[in-house]
């Protein structure tokens, strides 16, 4: 069966490909228009497809519209409240039911060809569910989801067993932790449904002074799910102006709401394990983003293992959307190979980018060697190479890298990036030295886990250790990242350290770099040294000579 996922309701756009039970290709459109998160949450902005993505999986495969046996869109209009006389009631919700009702259409003007009969719907919680237990590699687990909202829920607890998923409890609106996380991140002066990630790494300069406040409004009920009391944020902390400097009690907001949510998903997940026995635990949803959290669950909850979608928001709904409609449909879906899924360049064709932008470039013999070098001298690379990651995290295919050992360079890359300076940068580790280095580490090939630093190796890579000591590592193996895995051994021979710092490879506010344009562009325009483009480097002498 050929099945395409995806996704449009809400923000992240995003299309994902399934070939008899294989996933193929999955992008993001922002990664396309260039605009961050495709689009804003509003129901005005429903009928916003993916058109970019879904016609480059397309032809990625070799297929047309209409080789296509399904379409699967991550939302089902039917469990959404219904529609009364007024469309403009509940904030335009209304608005947002009309559109997904009429997505086939939608999708037949965008896909020219298409048989918008083909078209059906997948509960957004299903989805997400789906992008993490089929796409995990275990063929049984229990499963977790938690987000702002769906249709009419924002948390799906359940089992899968073959990849048949039994749902055991689900929370419906209003209640929400993830609507509860973007509350504070709009009153800490961030931008909703999108810097989420920002109160994560403020909590760690806080202190939990407002715990007793959350922990009254945020509940668990013992029966799988949990209620959110509405909270007068302003009597725990003033609203910070965007451009305000923020305080402590900033921070200790921060830090209070982190901390419950890391409290209430310890319960959700005792819970959860108590009815299914399981070994192991799968997770999707925004949530699920939350690396901190993540750890708390690992080290201190009842799974032995939990594996984490990499695109564990919106735009992982189209994968998931996908893979649950080719189960249905019969097929055998194997787990997601990697998070390498979006577009890549043959070395002919990232030659033909650098002769039309004209600028001078090398082949050197060893690449992993060449730009371990660079690092080694402290040096900034932009590292393109493969295919592009699904999801928002850069995995080492299209990352800024740099040289851990030097503390200066945590402010260096924020200042690169445009970033806040309170802003953590990652580390990545080969996998075999993970354990010298950190702390208890597992296997994090996607970093969506945090670990605490050893305290003899705080000094040696101050770049990546967060003011609490932690660091939110990717763990590099040799068998699906050779050349990465080459990269660190060459950087361990010169500094002896086998850690690079590893982040996205894009500027404040704009999406991740994806194609060889976006790359020349970011270091064009960014005090960047290197730019490694497939085989090739340029250096920055040779990017602005006349």
């Amino acid at each position: 069966m050929r099945v395409l996922g995806v996704n449009a309701v809400f923000h992240d756009p995003a299309a994902a490909l399934v070939v008899d039970g294989q996933v193929v290709a999955a992008a993001e459109e922002e990664r396309f228009t260039r605009r961050k998160h495709g689009k804003l949450p509003v129901p005005f902005a429903t009928w916003e497809l993916p058109e970019q993505s879904a016609a480059w999986c397309l032809a990625e495969a070799g297929l047309s519209p209409e080789d296509l046996d399904a379409v699967a869109y991550s939302y089902d209009p039917a469990l959404a409240p219904p529609v009364g006389p007024d469309v403009t009631a509940d904030a335009w919700e209304g608005l947002r039911t009309l559109y997904a009702e009429r997505a086939p259409l939608f999708l037949r003007t965008a896909l020219p060809g298409l048989d918008p009969a083909c078209v059906r719907y997948v509960p957004h919680h299903v989805a997400h569910a789906a992008s993490a237990h089929l796409a995990a590699p275990y063929p049984s687990s229990s499963v977790l989801v938690l987000d702002g909202r769906g249709e009419a829920a924002s948390h799906l607890a359940g089992r899968s067993v073959d990849g048949d998923l039994e749902i055991l409890a689900a929370q419906r609106l209003p209640h929400s932790l993830g609507l509860l996380y973007e509350e504070v991140t709009d009153h800490l002066g961030f931008r909703r449904s999108s810097d989420e990630y920002k109160v994560m790494a403020l909590a760690a300069y806080g202190k939990p002074a407002y715990l007793r406040e959350l922990r009254e409004a945020v509940r668990t009920t013992g029966d799988g799910g949990f209620t959110v009391a509405p909270i007068e944020l302003h009597t725990l902390a003033k609203r910070r102006g965007k451009h305000e400097e923020w305080t402590g009690e900033h921070a200790d907001l921060a830090a209070s709401v982190q901390l419950r949510l890391q409290e209430v998903l310890l319960e959700l997940v005792r819970w959860l394990h108590a009815q299914t026995g399981d070994r192991d635990l799968t997770m999707a949803g925004g949530v699920a983003l939350n690396c901190v959290a993540n750890s708390v669950l690992a080290e201190q909850g009842p799974f032995e293992r939990i594996w984490v979608q990499p695109a564990a928001g919106d735009a992982g709904t189209a994968l998931g959307a996908a893979m649950h409609l080719a189960h249905a449909l019969g097929d055998r879906v194997a787990p997601m190979p990697t998070a390498a899924l979006g577009r890549g360049w043959t070395d002919d064709e990232l030659a033909a980018w650098l002769a039309t932008a004209k600028v001078a470039y090398e082949r050197p013999p060893d690449l992993a060697e060449a730009v371990a070098e660079v690092i080694a001298a402290d040096g900034v690379v932009a590292w393109f190479q493969g295919r592009s990651e699904y999801g928002p995290r850069a995995l080492g295919h299209r990352s800024l890298l740099a040289n851990a050992t030097r503390a200066a360079n945590l402010e260096r890359l924020n200042d690169v990036k445009g970033r806040e300076q309170f802003r953590p940068v990652a580390p990545m580790v080969l996998a075999e030295r993970a354990g010298d280095i950190f702390e208890d580490p597992m296997p994090s090939p996607y970093m969506l886990f945090t670990h605490r630093v050893r305290p003899a190796w705080r000094d040696r890579i101050p770049a990546v250790v967060h003011v609490d000591g932690s660091a939110r590592i990717q763990t590099v193996a040799r068998d699906p990242e050779p050349l990465v895995a080459r990269l660190l051994e060459g950087v361990e021979r010169r500094t002896g350290v086998p850690v690079v710092v590893n982040t996205s490879l894009n500027t404040a506010g704009r999406p991740m770099g994806d194609d060889p344009r976006d790359a020349l562009e970011c270091f064009g325009s960014a005090p960047v040294d290197v730019l490694a483009l497939g085989p090739f480097l340029v250096r920055r002498r040779a990017f602005t000579r006349p």
